[in-house]
């Protein structure tokens, strides 16, 4: 993505709050929403702004500090205070955590999605805390009348040492409220050292709640007088309500409203439908099973998986609608290659499958809407819901809450949409429920894709020339959202000769980012490919992967496609080789195997995994993951919770499948839905973080793209049969 300025200057402003405490606030003049989501409207997430912050420190000394980002798992509600609160020099035991409301004007970016949390907040957080801890050290020194120089702090506690006073902050903090605030660019961050927070471990702030059973997610949400509200969708993706037996509904016990909503023509915005509104949920989901609606099912009724699967083939004869990155004359080096070697791979529609289903709050009233939303993206919900309704964006308040999972799904503000919309329409406050029905029946699924793959070899084995006829989704024209391939794909940049070209089958169906969009499946097409081009040069995959790394590297013809950390591959992969114990011409017991594969897109991580299969049983023995995280992890305990999260996701990935049939989902609930069970997950999953001079990295998705494919090329090299479809089970292949 391209990367602009995106504020003139940084601020702290201060406000005296009761009781002699001090409320700090870093500022930006202007945040520029420069980050376009697959095309669509703008949304607020430029990397580098210093977002603004509060840390509010009582006269008692107790120090609250909120948490700016949405909180879907991935831990950034204790991962983000921890970096101001151990710049601030407090004890992470006398903090406490609130969630901040949508407010970017004055907290900066408020967007939780591809692993940016961490890269994005790194340094601005750092320095809002830094500066917190100056102006307690300069109102120690006005008021012992010493140097700041001879002034150390520690635990939210200031020392002269020479004198052996201390003072705490919360005595301080009457007097910080009435001092000019440090410039931001220099104050003194800490020397990673000196750190007692940041890299010490620390449980999620909300782990207490969360076992206990206390409301805690957007789905324990409520507000007095709130009815409930449950909308029914064409099963058919942008089909239209025609009429429904309304009046039936309506004279059902606890209904208040029942009525049909006129949907927009994005797939990814608000569908028809008809809503059902009630006292209870239990009400409007009784009253649900007895509506019945007349669609317009519209052209897309027609569409299938069979169908998708046919117009490929087609697709596949025809040369690439889209050149994506051409290099050299691939066909030109293929004919005088020494060996030619041909794959086709494909990989299918799947759904989120989050545990918490979709919902939201919203109160519409007098031209103004309340909204509380487990969203990944608040402001873009923001900017959804008010053309909807008929309002400026100042007219919407929103509210984060916390969500039980996304993995990309709430990025997008279809279900705010269509809670606001009701709202409105009742003339009341209302919570929208989706059932599990509901969200793997009008996901935004993860788009599948099929790769035509030809490379080829000279006389020594190595790789000259690539070319890829990629398929994916769209208008038949244009690549839909998140269904296209990701910039920066290995062996791109490494190949002199190289090809990509895109074709796009028409569909309907709705489409969005999956935890790592699009290289959850084209890695594995990719990493496998490579790995039959190592086999076909008789070459030790690891080494062949090196040897592509340390070629020379070609400009790409594509601008937008940047460049591969090759070094930063090399290292992962040399590492995960040492754990592992990976050497080349290794043998293993009949039925076992081991593969490898590496990634350098939405972070960097490589991943070998051992498998023992007997028939097509495949049980994974062992995980190794090697994950670059720059240079710091901020919270391991999370680190760790989200690495072995990604390798089950990873194999979870590896069954699922959404189809299609009569332009509807088929699959409804996880009885179709194998998600790994606990016998099923590696009885050990060996993590590594590499550290560098590197900004710190996310964690939420890089490690999870190499699982699929190091779990395929083990299965190869334990069996000698090679899966090129998702999911395996169409291959016979299942976890044990």
């Amino acid at each position: 993505m391209d990367i602009n300025r995106t504020t003139r200057r940084s601020f702290l402003r201060l406000t005296a709050v009761a009781g002699g405490g001090v409320m700090l606030a870093l500022y930006t003049d202007t945040v520029e929403t420069l980050f376009a989501q697959a095309g669509r409207r703008n949304v607020p997430f430029p990397p580098n702004v210093p977002p603004s912050t509060f840390i509010t420190v009582a006269a008692d000394g107790s120090v609250t500090i909120l948490a700016k980002n949405p909180e879907m798992g991935q831990g950034v509600r204790t991962s983000l205070p921890m970096l101001i609160a151990d710049e601030l020099d407090v004890a992470w035991k006398d903090v406490k955590v609130v969630q901040a409301d949508l407010n970017e004007e004055a907290l900066g970016p408020q967007r939780s999605g591809g692993s940016t949390s961490t890269p994005t907040n790194w340094e601005p957080l750092r320095r809002v805390g830094a500066a917190g801890r100056a102006m307690f050290v300069t109102a120690a020194a006005q008021t012992w009348n010493v140097p700041e120089s001879e002034l150390t702090t520690s635990a939210g506690t200031v020392v002269h040492r020479a004198s052996n006073r201390t003072v705490g902050y919360g005595a301080l903090a009457a007097k910080v409220a009435t001092l000019t605030p440090p410039d931001m660019k220099k104050v003194k961050l800490k020397d990673p050292k000196d750190y007692t927070i940041i890299g010490k471990g620390a449980r999620s702030v909300d782990v207490h709640d969360v076992v206990m059973g206390k409301p805690v997610f957007s789905m324990d949400f409520t507000v007095p007088g709130m009815l409930w509200a449950v909308y029914h969708k064409c099963p058919v993706f942008m089909g239209k309500a025609v009429s429904a037996n309304l009046d039936e509904i309506k004279a059902m016990p606890g209904v208040r409203h029942a009525f049909i909503v006129e949907g927009t023509q994005d797939t990814a915005g608000l569908h028809s439908g008809v809503a059902i509104v009630a006292d209870s949920y239990w009400q409007a989901a009784t009253a649900r099973k007895k509506l019945k609606v007349t669609w317009d099912e519209g052209a897309g009724a027609k569409e299938s998986s069979a169908q998708y699967d046919a117009r490929a083939k087609e697709l596949f004869k025809l040369p690439a609608q889209i050149k994506f990155r051409r290099d050299g004359d691939a066909d030109k080096a293929l004919q005088s290659a020494a060996k030619v070697v041909e794959a086709t791979y494909s990989f299918p529609f799947i759904s989120h499958t989050q545990m918490e289903p979709t919902n939201s709050v919203a109160h519409y009233k007098d031209g103004k809407l309340e909204l509380w939303t487990p969203s990944q993206a608040p402001g873009f919900a923001k900017q959804l819901v008010a053309p909807l309704l008929g309002i400026p964006e100042s007219a919407v308040t929103v509210h984060l809450m916390k969500a039980g999972g996304c993995f990309g799904r709430r990025l997008d503000g279809d279900y705010a949409m269509e809670a606001a919309i009701i709202s409105k329409m009742a003339n009341a406050p209302v919570k929208l429920m989706w059932t599990r029905e509901d969200d793997m029946g009008h996901d935004h699924y993860r788009a599948g894709n099929y790769h035509y793959l030809k490379a080829g070899l000279d006389a020594s084995g190595k790789l000259v020339a690539w070319k890829n006829h990629a398929l994916t989704y769209g208008d038949g024209k244009e690549v839909g959202r998140a269904a296209g391939i990701p910039p920066g794909q290995v062996p791109g940049g490494f190949v002199p000769d190289y090809d990509t070209g895109i074709s796009v089958i028409a569909s309907n169906v709705p489409m969005g980012s999956l935890r790592a969009p699009g290289n959850n499946g084209i890695t594995f097409c990719y990493q496998s490919f490579i790995d039959e081009l190592a086999l076909a040069a008789g070459k030790d995959p690891v080494a062949f992967r090196l040897e592509i790394l340390e070629a020379k590297r070609v400009k790409s013809s594509n601008p937008r496609d940047p460049e591969i950390e090759a070094e930063r591959v090399i290292a992962l992969l040399k590492s995960v080789a040492e754990r592992s114990g990976w050497k080349a011409g290794q043998t293993f017991p009949k039925g076992v195997g081991r593969g490898v594969a590496a990634l350098d897109n939405h972070g960097l991580a490589a991943t070998v995994a051992e498998v023992r299969v007997e028939g097509k049983r495949v049980r994974v023995t062992k995980i190794w993951t090697v994950v670059d995280v720059g240079r710091q992890v901020v919270n391991p305990d999370a680190a760790i919770n989200m690495v072995q999260g990604g390798v089950i996701e990873g194999m979870s990935q590896m069954l699922w499948e959404t189809t299609i049939e009569n332009g509807r989902a088929v699959q409804s609930n996880f009885h179709q839905y194998p998600t790994i069970r606990m016998t099923q997950a590696p009885p050990e999953i060996d993590i590594h973080f590499i550290k560098n001079d590197e900004t710190p990295d996310g964690l939420g998705e890089p490690m999870l793209p190499s699982v699929l494919a190091a779990i395929g090329n083990a299965i190869f090299a334990a069996t000698g049969d090679r899966i090129r479809t998702l999911p395996m089970t169409k291959s016979g292949y299942q976890f044990v």
